[in-house]
Formats: C-alpha cells, structure tokens, sequence
C-alpha cells in the first residue's frame, strides 16, 4: 500500500532530516496561514502589495526562532505524548502574539493597514495546522509502521506513568505490539492514550480472545492479601502470559529499565506485606568485616552471599562440600566483587578445619547455613544427618566461641519447634547448642553473640514442594499433595536473607529471632496456583478436560500436617523490625556437652533406634 511505503519511509529518515522537512513545512505552512487570514479578515482574494508581503514573510522569521527556542523540533514524533499539545499551543500563540505585534508596529508608523481580525485568524489557524500537522506525522509513523510476523499482542494493565512510560519503551521493540490499555477505572473505558484504546477489567476477557492477545504486562502495583491473589488469578485464568512490570523502587535505582518486565511467579501470590529492608541495619552488621557462610553453595546460603556481597564486607569466606555448588556461586559473586572472596571445600563436622579458617581469617561473622534438610531423605539417613547437623554445629559454635567471633546466626527452622522428625530435631538440637554458648557468651562478657534465626520455607528451595510441583507440571502432571489440608509458611529467598542479615543487628546473646512468616498457605492451594501460573488447567470431575491433576497420596509419618513458628505465642515480644519477632528465653539445659557426647557416642557406634530416641529428649 502506498500509505504503508511512505510511512516506512518516512520513518527510517535520519532525525535531522525529517527536523529539517518540518522546518520547510512550517515555513511554507505560516506562510499560506498568512495569506489564509488576510483574505478571510479582508472577506475577498487577497493580492499582497509589497508591504503587506514583507509581512507575510516576517510571520515564519518571528516563528521559527521561538519553535526553536521552545523545542518544537526536538520531539521524536513517533513517541509525542498527547500533553505536547500544550507545548505546541504555547510555541504559537507565542509566535501569533509577536506577529501581531510587529503588525502593530506598521500600522503605528502608517506603514500599512491590517484588520484586526488577521491576527486572531492568523493563530487560530496556525494552532490548527501546526498541531494538526504534528499528531499526523505521528500517527502515520507510528500506525502504518510494519508489525513484524510473530510480534506479540500486548495489552497494558495500568494507565499512570509507568503505564506510558512502558508503552514508550516498548514502541522501539518490534517483538511486541502494544494493542491497549486496561483499567479498573470504569469512567476512562473508551477514551485513548498514546492513540491506544482503553478498555474496562469487566470486558478484559472478550477483548483478549477477539483480538488474540498474547500477553498482558501489569503496570500497578499489585495490592496485599486477597486481593492481590484474586487479580492475579482473575489474569491467570486467561488464555494469555501474565508478565509485571518491576517495583518502582527498583526502576528508580536503576536495577531495572522501564522497558524490562518479568513473570508473575509464586512470590507474587504469596499475598505477604513487603517492608522495605534498613540499608544501615545491614550495612553496620556487614561493611568492614570477614564473613563466613557456611553451606554456601544451598539455597539459603547462596541467597544470602548475594544479599551480604551487595553490603561490602572485607572479606567474603564461602565454605561448602557440594564442589559444583561452590564454584558457581563463587563465581557468581566473585565477578562484580570488590573484595576478596574465598571458596573453601570442607564440612563444618570438621573441628580442626573450622577452628582454623576462623583463626587464620580473623572471621567477625558467621552465617551457619549447612545442614541436610530434606525431610524424607534426612529420616532416612539418621545417623549422618546427626553427624552433619548436630556435631556440625557444636564443632563451629564451640570454634567460634573460643575464636571470639563477634555473631554466630544459626539458621533454623520451623520444623524445629516441637519437632516431629529427625529434620526438626537436629534444628531444635542446634538453636539449643547455640543457645548454650550464647549464655557461656553473656556470663563470661567475652562478646560474642550467638543467636538463631527461624522462619519457614523458602520458596524453590531445595526439598522445598516448589520445584517439585513445578517439575510435574512440566510432565503433565499429576501434582502429588500428602493431604488437602496442609499448611506451610513461605516466603522469598531474597526477604529471607535480608531479614537474617538484619536480625544479626538485633540479635542478644542466646536470642532465637523469628521472621514473620504472615498467614501459611495451603499446599493445595500453591499447587493449583502453580498450574495457573503455567497456563494449565486443573482436571477435576467438574473439568474433565483440564490438563493438569492433583493427585493426593496421603501423609507420610515423619511429616507434620501445620508447622508453627514458636512454642508459646504469649512469650513472643516485638523487635525494633516489623517483620523480626523475639521467641521466649528457653529453659537452659545445663548439660548440654554431655547429652551432645552421648549423641556423638551413639553415632559412632552406629545405634541408631537408641540415637533416634536421644533426639527427641530435650529436658
């Protein structure tokens, strides 16, 4: 099509080209505006003497000076904002009121008569015609511009800044074509934006199947609770790629460029209230100082090497057995670090080993992470799993002690709080070693805080249901629950390791700090979830065509059916951190060295019915 070729072309001219064509348009434009309201303030054919003609060829001298001056010319057209209007209103009315006075001016020194009315024609017109010109350049650039095969359609959830500003961005990406908008905002249903259309939530659905959207790009920020998970599924349960625009915080730090959108993923239904981290908090437990990250290479220990790489510290020391692991988080941090980074390969059950990467190291704070985790795999294998969780611990809690360690932060679990397998017990065993040495710390004055942090599941951590799930979808299923009814608390892996490294500023010796873990989700409920998120429907007697089956298998014994964060809700007390609470001082267990010998003696001996039994008593 003609149009389309000119358009193209037009479009792949070089800017000062095209600056240039307008400049001569607008020259030639004023020029007939003249001319225009001569004869209609004259009411007849209007032949200019020469004069009047030095007149007419002074209205573009007056003009394009001030066009120039106002920036008139420096607007890429194809992404001219509706508000430009103003700027092209105010160029001409400027441009007409200095014509006007310069016609003034002749008529004054008896140079030449002027009606009145040419100069109010003169800028009626011109507003029309400068306007009129500019918002049709646009729209022929912009709206015949080829859309390459295979573009997306893309609708825009969102009609503020980041909405345009996105729209924006995405004009210069031929992979998508931006087909609207969508608002809640019943009363902006029908009006454009950009020349884009805006459209209700309420007709959300037929305009994605009438028009074959391909995805729809969230704008907003999402709301708390319910209703953030209602948007979300009310999104998901459309035939199209839910995608989100990130915070506005991180587009403001320059983390993330307007143009840059993710996926909406299973944190975003978690339906938690995000309160922002305390840059100094961090900081001051961090900048300056050795850290040591023990099981640095699992999910929680990775996370929290980025979180504690991105505060400075003076040393970064990551110590793990799981080589692979080791290396690539290593190398992952090492790359942008501005400090040295260590990758140590050991188990913390070695004294000897521990004791001296704490002396030789100078080590101001460890993050002791490495523990085996998995319940059903650590039920199975109880007397290694004693061996790694439990003597590890005592082996670097008691260096750390005698290395005089400034913070020692175990992290724990909920499992830990009245366990119900072998995972929980080694928990519970460690915040009680810990526990021991933070109480030797205070009676001695020696300095060294010793403290554990608790809080549920991570989610995609490893043993975590989440890859699991996310594993069977991709099979075709069917999503395995052990029980419609269970319960675990979630949260991110970067809140998470935030949160720890914030509860080290707040720690007292022998504190077991919980993170709070807001509402716990049904497992059910994050496995249909997921499948939504994968564009899958769930088969159900009432849907037999679905595409994805939850299959419930029963509970397994070791498993609990809801965990809890603390033994006694009444004795939990507030931190100066909204999301950071304090568990009640534990009765101290006075001999704690000997029940650990006895637990390392059973070990040895490999009696695992009577080290099984030994787990479970606390007293």
């Amino acid at each position: 099509m003609p149009g389309t070729r000119l358009g193209r072309h037009l479009s792949e001219m070089p800017r000062k080209a095209k600056r240039s064509m307008f400049v001569v348009f607008d020259v030639v434009l004023l020029l007939v505006v003249v001319w225009c309201s001569f004869s209609i303030g004259l009411n007849d054919w209007f032949v200019p003497d020469s004069r009047q003609a030095l007149l007419i060829l002074a209205a573009p001298s007056v003009a394009l000076p001030i066009f120039i001056r106002t920036g008139l010319y420096r607007s890429v057209l194809r992404y001219l904002p509706e508000r430009a209007v103003w700027t092209i209103f105010t160029s001409v009315t400027a441009a007409a009121v200095a014509w006007a006075a310069l016609v003034f001016l002749a008529e004054t020194t008896g140079i030449t008569a002027v009606p009145g009315s040419v100069a109010l024609v003169y800028w009626a017109l011109s507003m029309i015609l400068i306007a009129g010109s500019r918002i049709g350049a646009k729209k022929l650039l912009w709206s015949t511009a080829a859309v390459p095969a295979g573009a997306l359609r893309t609708l825009i959830y969102g009609t503020g800044n980041p909405a345009i500003q996105l729209v924006n961005a995405l004009t210069a990406v031929p992979e998508r074509n931006v087909m609207g908008f969508v608002s809640d905002d019943e009363s902006l249903a029908g009006m454009e934006i950009l020349g884009l259309r805006v459209y209700p939530m309420s007709r959300l659905d037929p305009v994605v199947r009438n028009f074959g959207i391909d995805e729809i790009i969230v704008t907003i920020q999402l709301p708390n609770g319910a209703a953030r998970r209602e948007l979300i599924a009310d999104l998901g349960s459309l035939p199209v790629r839910v995608r989100i625009l990130p915070a506005i915080a991180d587009l403001a730090s320059g983390k993330y460029l307007i143009g840059d959108v993710r996926d909406i993923d299973i944190d975003d239904l978690l339906g938690r209230s995000a309160v922002p981290a305390d840059p100094e908090l961090m900081r001051d437990v961090v900048a300056g100082r050795v850290i040591l990250i023990t099981g640095a290479a699992g999910s929680i220990g990775a996370e929290l090497c980025r979180t504690v790489a991105r505060l400075a510290p003076r040393k970064l020391i990551l110590m793990d057995f799981n080589e692979h692991g080791l290396y690539e988080i290593a190398r992952e941090i090492g790359t942008a670090a501005e400090f040295p980074v260590s990758r140590l390969l050991g188990s913390v059950t070695n004294a000897s080993l521990v004791r001296h990467i704490l002396s030789v190291n100078k080590v101001d704070t460890v993050y002791h992470c490495a523990a085996y985790k998995h319940v059903s795999m650590v039920e199975a294998n109880c007397l290694e799993t004693t061996r790694n969780n439990i003597l590890g611990t005592w082996a670097i809690t008691e260096a750390a002690h005698e290395c005089g360690v400034k913070n020692f932060v175990l992290i724990s679990s909920d499992k830990a709080v009245r366990p119900a397998n072998v995972m929980g017990a080694t928990k519970r065993w460690s915040e009680l070693i810990v526990q021991h040495f933070g109480f030797i710390s205070a009676e001695t004055g020696s300095g060294c805080n010793f403290s554990s942090v608790r809080f549920g599941n991570v989610i995609g951590s490893s043993g975590s249901v989440v890859p699991l799930f996310r594993e069977q979808i991709a099979q075709g299923g069917p999503v395995t629950l052990t029980h419609e009814g269970m319960t675990r608390y979630f949260m991110s892996g970067r809140e998470a390791a935030e949160l720890i490294v914030q509860a080290t500023g707040l720690a007292e010796p022998g504190d077991v700090l919980m993170l709070e873990m807001g509402e716990p989700v049904k497992i059910r409920r994050l496995a249909e979830d997921m499948i939504m998120l994968a564009g899958q429907t769930i088969r159900t007697d009432k849907n037999p065509d679905g595409d994805i089956e939850i299959a419930v298998i029963g509970i397994k014994s070791p498993e609990k059916l809801h965990e809890e964060l603390f033994y006694d809700p009444s004795g939990v007390t507030p931190t100066s951190h909204p999301k950071i609470l304090r568990d009640s001082p534990s009765k101290r267990i006075v001999d704690i060295p000997a029940k650990i010998n006895r637990l390392r003696n059973q070990i040895e001996a490999g009696e695992e019915v009577m080290l099984r039994k030994s787990l479970f008593d606390f007293t």
